[in-house]
């Protein structure tokens, strides 16, 4: 499994994301990963991921892994 910035992968997002209510938008992707204290680089990908709405969580991984 490839890994991202800062040693994160794609796969590691549902632990940062868990709980969270689909669907989503970037902004409460990014709030919802802060709570649960995720990395500052992967932070920085999500910011970085469209500003859309999100319906899922593999959606979300998808688009993430585009960013790799």
């Amino acid at each position: 499994m490839a890994t991202g910035i800062g040693g994160h992968s794609p796969a590691d997002l549902p632990r940062y994301l868990e709980g969270i209510a689909f669907p989503v938008n970037r902004k409460n992707l990014i709030l919802h990963a802060r709570q649960h204290h995720a990395d500052p680089q992967m932070i920085d990908k999500l910011s970085q991921m469209p500003d859309d709405e999100y319906g899922s969580m593999d959606e979300v991984i998808q688009e993430y892994r585009q960013l790799h």
